[in-house]
């Protein structure tokens, strides 16, 4: 058979639209590949299960694969460039790897559906998943297919089948809605005969999408089922008119294909063909007064829908050429800047003097951070970033004070607070924690042995003397002397608790104090990338060198620790110094009190006590006698009073104790000093030898030792990586580009 003429025009229009089409499809390629974002004309199929999409789909290509027998649709979309090649009396189906490239060609329907299975399985195993939006892209090169692009996205389903997660449905609304919401795809809504327009399960996901209907183009499917309901020409015409739901400007496409799958790629095109003018001749010859066909003649059928899918792409790629040459140009553009910058990376990991000096700036620039955080700021995000009272005992591993058995909350405990905030934070609690309790008890076996030195200091022959003239009165005479020296033993019991008790709240509070300045060096990170960010041209990416990095971080630990340790020296010199016998004997600190009262107070309970039982005060109420050796080898027999604490004495030097010289001390030490010493401790020496600690740590080294934390081949390795990867889109966008430039 002769070849109809063509004229040379018409030839030449041809040639530039396929021209145009190689160079979208080459796009589209580099878009999968790469990520790129181009306005790449597409249409985009959606629909439920089991409406059609996927024998539409082998009808545009012309030819079968049983597509459907392997649940493409249902669990990963499928990117299918079709290309008109009038050589190709074969289908030649080859599929994208991870790259622009594609594979091997493949003839046989057989191979291709189980590529499709395989490659969708493995994937969504790989994944953990009962659907992925990865879409799996095949280049078909067929005599009988258009030049245009269609992505088969997952069906709509109402619930998840066996075996699959409940949500599986919601996940294919969410990507399908994903890949048609992009405005310069065109879509394909599929929707079978036999369900009526007001029962439509998907017509307004359809809406939430495209509104206007404006990029949409609805094809009711399996039309041949629907006909031998219609006896009467208004029948036809006001469901071919679909009763004015989508106005004047949306019709849709009416369109019945053969379901036999066992027939080859000519008889199935055939069938299309015969089917198609079946449904024509019921219309017109069944149907009582036909139907409207200079209305709605030009939507039914396949070839119909065909034919415009065609005309409406050809038009799209034609008025998006202009766009596209220009995003292009830019994005060649972008990639020759980015090449540059990592050639010059390249050549500065084995610069030491630039090494050096670009490591200063990212050191200084955290260390800029830090103290922007101390000093009050709110990037980052201080809900996303900060942490409460509690978070912050959780994460520190210091859940409570030591030695209080109730929660501590000081003010602003539950708002989420770093840096300086959460520094004057924990201070404050650790304020609240030490005056949680009016004074700490000591046991009394502590108490006993401090007191009954001091009362039998200077006083112990006295005991003696008066005890063995008095039998019955050793309780009160014990009290007696008790009560002079009283201040004194008051005071030494105070020592012993100020020490016991607020030596560990100290230790505490410096630990935590530390803890929310280490928190500062991540918050510093997050806040400098956020920084550059915003200003990529001018910030140097220095996460590549993981050794340097770390480097950055030990020293940074490392300086907090021995503020830590420092601060901790300082505050248990202040405990140390109000504790001191010095400053807080009965004749010093005490003075500041009227120790008369207490005095009197003791010498009344003794009173009190002398017509009283005296066992439980005295060890069996008697004398024992000792024998010993005197100066002049003569046995003399002596008397030894046994005593012990009284409860009432014990209660009183309690008292004296936390009344009068405990609370003083507690006083002088956090309100006097404490405060002062942690800023002092901390703050200070933070703010003034931050960057020097770490400059020293990290650069005053010799150049082979600097240099060990850039020796990252695995770095080297990562950048030139992405130049290869750079240069390999570089050139398929510029071979593009090249296309682009004279589409006509």
């Amino acid at each position: 058979m002769a070849r109809p003429f063509i004229s040379s025009s018409a030839a030449a229009a041809e040639a530039h639209s396929k021209s145009r089409f190689e160079a979208y499809s080459r796009l589209q390629a580099a878009a999968v590949a790469f990520g790129e974002k181009f306005p790449i004309p597409e249409i985009v199929a959606i629909g439920g299960q089991s409406d059609g999409k996927s024998t539409l789909l082998e009808a545009l290509l012309g030819f079968r694969f049983n597509v459907r027998e392997v649940e493409m649709g249902t669990r990963r979309p499928l990117t299918l460039q079709m290309v008109h090649d009038p050589t190709a009396l074969e289908p030649r189906c080859r599929f994208q790897e991870d790259s622009e490239e594609y594979g091997s060609p493949m003839v046989l329907g057989t191979d291709i559906a189980a590529l499709i299975k395989q490659r969708t399985e493995s994937h969504l195993e790989k994944i953990q998943a009962a659907v992925s939006s990865k879409p799996i892209v095949m280049r078909a090169e067929y005599a009988h297919c258009p030049n245009f692009t269609i992505i088969d996205t997952p069906g709509f389903k109402m619930e998840a089948t066996r075996g699959e997660p409940k949500n599986t449905p919601d996940e294919i609304r969410s990507m399908v809605k994903t890949f048609a919401t992009p405005p310069h795809r065109l879509i394909l809504f599929l929707q079978q005969s036999s369900v009526e327009w007001c029962s439509s399960l998907w017509l307004n996901t359809l809406r939430e999408i495209d509104p206007t209907f404006s990029r949409t183009i609805i094809v009711i499917s399996k039309f041949d089922n629907r006909l031998k309901e219609f006896k009467m020409r208004w029948e036809v015409d006001t469901f071919l008119g679909a009763r004015g739901r989508f106005g004047d400007n949306t019709r849709p496409f009416f369109v019945a294909l053969p379901n036999d799958c066992g027939t080859s790629n000519e008889d199935f095109r055939r069938q299309i063909c015969e089917l198609e003018n079946r449904v024509l001749r019921q219309l017109q010859d069944d149907v009582k007064g036909g139907f409207d066909e200079e209305k709605y003649g030009s939507y039914i059928g396949f070839s119909r829908l065909k034919e415009y899918l065609e005309s409406e792409l050809h038009n799209r790629y034609k008025a998006a050429a202009p766009a596209t040459l220009a995003l292009l140009q830019q994005r060649c553009g972008e990639i020759g800047v980015d090449l540059t910058r990592l050639d010059m990376k390249l050549t500065a990991m084995s610069d030491v003097s630039r090494l050096k000096r670009l490591a200063v700036f990212h050191v200084g620039s955290i260390c800029n951070h830090m103290l922007a955080l101390l000093d009050g700021t709110n990037d980052p995000d201080p809900g996303q970033f900060g942490i409460t009272t509690e978070d912050e005992q959780v994460q520190s591993g210091i859940h409570s004070w030591p030695g209080i058995d109730i929660p501590i909350k000081p003010t602003n405990s539950d708002l989420k607070l770093y840096g300086g905030a959460a520094f004057d934070r924990v201070v404050d609690e650790f304020f609240q924690a030490a005056y949680s309790k009016e004074h700490p008890q000591l046991p009394k076996d502590k108490v006993a042995n401090i007191l009954l030195a001091h009362a039998k200091r200077g006083g112990s022959s006295a005991i003696a003397r008066e005890a063995a003239q008095s039998k019955d009165n050793v309780g009160n005479i014990l009290l007696a002397h008790a009560g002079r020296g009283g201040s004194e033993a008051a005071a030494a019991i105070a020592r012993e608790a100020a020490q016991s008790w607020l030596s560990p709240l100290l230790d505490t509070a410096c630990d935590r104090l530390a803890f929310v300045l280490q928190n500062l060096f991540e918050l510093a990170l997050v806040r400098k990338q956020n920084r550059d960010s915003k200003y990529p041209d001018i910030a140097e990416d220095m996460g590549g060198y993981i050794r340097f990095q770390a480097a950055i971080r030990c020293s940074y630990c490392k300086f907090v620790n021995e503020l830590s340790r420092q601060c901790k020296n300082k505050v248990q010199g202040h405990l140390d110094t109000v504790t001191s016998p010095c400053l807080s004997g009965a004749g010093t600190l005490a003075d500041s009190f009227d120790l008369s009262d207490s005095e009197k107070r003791q010498d009344q309970q003794s009173t009190s006590l002398k017509d009283q039982d005296l066992s439980s005060h005295v060890h069996g109420g008697k004398h024992k006698d000792i024998v010993i050796t005197n100066a002049h080898g003569r046995m003399e027999k002596r008397a030894r009073i046994a005593y012990e604490i009284s409860g009432p004495l014990y209660s009183t030097i309690c008292k004296m104790c936390g009344d009068s010289f405990f609370a003083i001390m507690r006083k002088v030490l956090i309100e006097n000093n404490v405060h002062s010493a942690f800023e002092s401790g901390f703050i200070t020496p933070w703010r003034r030898g931050l960057f020097m600690a770490i400059f020293l740590d990290l650069f005053a080294v010799s150049d082979e030792k600097f240099m060990d934390m850039f020796d990252v081949p695995s770095g080297v390795d990562a950048v030139r990586n992405e130049r290869h990867s750079l240069l390999e889109r570089q050139k398929i966008l510029v071979s593009c580009l090249k296309e682009f430039t004279d589409p006509y």
